[in-house]
């Protein structure tokens, strides 16, 4: 096959293949979410009000805080938040961006594919091109398989080229502390499972900030229910709220809104 006629194929290919999506505009919107190869305005930004997230008052007033400095062009720390599943760790990033945008603060939320972390010095290229603050959020962050990802990552925190720009900031949410695997063998590992933990470990200690979310008691679980029932005006039996969790094996926050959604299917509210 000559090369003429392999040039022509290549230029057939590229006329079939459709164009890359534009960037939507990074001025308009409140929230964005970047699929590896463009920016795309969320249509509907709408997270939990701020004042509702209860039983975790220190972690949302010390993100709320830090997300304040960094809307105000002052330094600002990249964040981790970790703990329990379903304990406001993303509700929680969304709901103080919003409550800061409320205030009048040009702040913007804008989410990024976990398994799109090799495309971030494209999404940090495009960044560059306004002076907006951006919070870049990658949601249930885990490295189960090698260390390569971790690595990057750690890269892209702590300077150089590839690094995020000034007037962004990562919020990273993660189900462990240290972001290490779940399983090492030192048997069954070619790499080395020190060499590996060390490797997480590094990348955990690039967060200036590190928030913890624990499980909650059943207390805290009926105070979240009654908080967020009181604010749709549902009147609700703590006893069934409390068999409602049981029944689930988890209270948490996520199936404390999940009942209150069940509370307000059953009185024909709208959510």
């Amino acid at each position: 096959m000559t090369d003429a006629l392999l040039a022509r194929i290549a230029e057939a290919l590229e006329r079939l293949a459709p164009p890359p999506a534009p960037s939507a505009d990074l001025g308009a919107a409140p929230a964005y979410v970047w699929d590896g190869e463009a920016i795309q305005a969320v249509e509907a930004f709408d997270p939990v009000d701020y004042d509702l997230l209860s039983g975790i008052d220190r972690q949302k007033e010390a993100l709320l805080e830090n997300t304040r400095r960094h809307a105000a062009g002052h330094a600002a720390h990249d964040v981790l938040l970790w703990g329990a599943r379903g304990t406001g760790k993303s509700a929680t990033v969304a709901a103080v961006v919003a409550k800061l945008q409320r205030e009048g603060q040009d702040v913007a939320l804008l989410q990024c594919a976990i398994g799109e972390l090799a495309s971030l010095p494209r999404l940090f290229s495009l960044l560059r091109e306004t002076e907006r603050p951006f919070v870049l959020f990658l949601d249930d962050l885990g490295f189960d398989e090698g260390v390569g990802d971790a690595r990057s990552l750690r890269s892209l925190l702590q300077g150089g080229t590839a690094a995020r720009p000034a007037h962004a900031r990562l919020y990273v949410t993660s189900n462990r502390r240290h972001i290490v695997p779940r399983h090492l063998s030192e048997q069954d590992d070619p790499v080395n499972p020190r060499d590996v933990v060390d490797d997480k470990m590094a990348l955990s200690d690039r967060f200036g900030l590190s928030l913890g979310f624990h499980a909650i008691d059943q207390q805290a679980y009926v105070d979240i229910v009654t908080g967020y029932a009181q604010s749709l005006g549902l009147p609700f039996d703590p006893l069934e709220a409390i068999q409602w969790a049981t029944q689930r094996g988890s209270r948490s926050g996520r199936v404390a809104w999940q009942y209150v959604v069940e509370l307000a299917g059953r009185n024909g509210l709208a959510l």
